[in-house]
């Protein structure tokens, strides 16, 4: 595993997204970060327990790859007891992992609606209660909970937290070392009040990770694998980066694309696409 001696340009910040380019095994992962100079790298749950993740721990470490955010805890909205606690205790397991892998942010989808139900405040509010325990236990490891607003097309089967104004009234409930919120453009540019939430969000230091992807259309069926390489869409990136900096943002920029034409593609071409890609459309 040989670094490039032709960087691409500065991708200090630059953060690849494991779910962006999945079809790369682990191994391959961090040699293609390691060959365009990509520092690093956002994983999966799921990955990482294939490969096992003391074997990833190792394998990060030692290529020097910095990992940004682990995904995904979550889904925190089960109204029955059993439901519940079993969220809880996967959620612990997930915290214990991203402590393991030396990220100190785990990504939170927070749930959708259960079965049957029409009650987004009750849902919003074992949300909550969840992060009351949730969140002292990760920061008793080191790791930061960070509640991702999903698009609304989302809420009723996936996340009920819509907005960035609703994921900051449910961090802000609990010290910022806990909770905070991941900025996502591909979730949040359509609306016009994210940038205050922003902003309000930094002043807070509760913004925890951010992420971007392209909003293209059509949507794809199914739409959760629509989202658009950079610059191929609709989304202002260089602007919604500006907001994060502007709000006191210093950390990694995260690529995150859910996209079945990527997917069929070789995995470093789309590496070194999407690197090429945030320095034109970002920087």
């Amino acid at each position: 595993m040989t670094p490039s001696p032709e960087p691409l340009g500065d991708l200090s910040r630059f953060s690849i997204n494991q779910m962006t380019v999945k079809q790369l095994p682990m191994p391959e992962l961090v040699d293609a970060c390691l060959e365009l100079g990509v520092p690093g790298v956002g994983l999966w749950r799921g990955p990482v327990r294939s490969h096992g993740l003391e074997r990833t721990a190792k394998l990060v470490r030692e290529a020097g790859l910095a990992v940004t955010t682990l995904c995904r805890g979550g889904f925190l909205t089960a109204a029955d007891p059993a439901g519940r606690t079993e969220a809880l205790d996967d959620n612990r397991r997930a915290v214990d992992e991203a402590a393991t892998l030396g990220t100190d942010t785990l990504v939170l989808v927070s749930g959708g609606l259960p079965a049957g139900s029409r009650d987004l405040h009750g849902a919003r509010e074992r949300i909550a209660d969840a992060l009351g325990e949730l969140g002292p236990y990760a920061g008793e490891r080191g790791v930061r909970l960070a509640v991702e607003p999903l698009h609304p097309m989302y809420a009723a089967d996936r996340c009920v937290v819509s907005t960035l104004t609703q994921a900051l009234d449910l961090a802000e409930r609990f010290p910022a070392h806990q909770v905070g919120v991941a900025v996502d453009t591909y979730h949040l540019w359509w609306d016009d009040r994210a940038p205050a939430e922003i902003a309000r969000a930094g002043a807070a230091g509760r913004i925890h990770t951010f992420q971007l992807a392209d909003w293209t259309t059509p949507l794809p069926e199914g739409v959760l694998n629509g989202r658009g390489q950079l610059g191929d869409g609709s989304v202002d990136l260089r602007e919604w980066r500006g907001y994060v900096e502007a709000a006191g943002y210093t950390g990694p920029v995260e690529v995150e694309l859910f996209n079945d034409a990527l997917w069929a593609r070789d995995g470093r071409e789309v590496l070194a696409e999407t690197a090429a890609r945030f320095l034109e459309h970002t920087a």
